[in-house]
């Protein structure tokens, strides 16, 4: 704010209440900070338009670290 920098702008606060206020301030809600957190980064995928990429990751990943020591010859994913 010394620097006169905006800390705010319409678009920000529009922004900040569509992914995080609509969805946090559910009436009768409970949150803890680590359900909030993973809440609040898949509705910025979801937004963002990513979280196809991102979900399809996620399995490759998951698969890698839970199965894929157990084959013989490795299974490799092919899009």
């Amino acid at each position: 704010m010394r620097k006169g920098y905006p800390i705010a702008t319409g678009v920000i606060e529009g922004a900040c209440r569509h992914l995080v206020k609509d969805r946090m301030g559910i009436t009768g809600a409970r949150w803890g900070l680590k359900g909030a957190e993973a809440i609040l980064k898949l509705r910025s995928l979801k937004i963002s338009g990513e979280f196809e990429n991102y979900w399809e990751f996620y399995e490759q990943q998951e698969f890698i670290k839970n199965h894929l020591d157990k084959y013989a010859e490795p299974i490799f994913f092919v899009s």
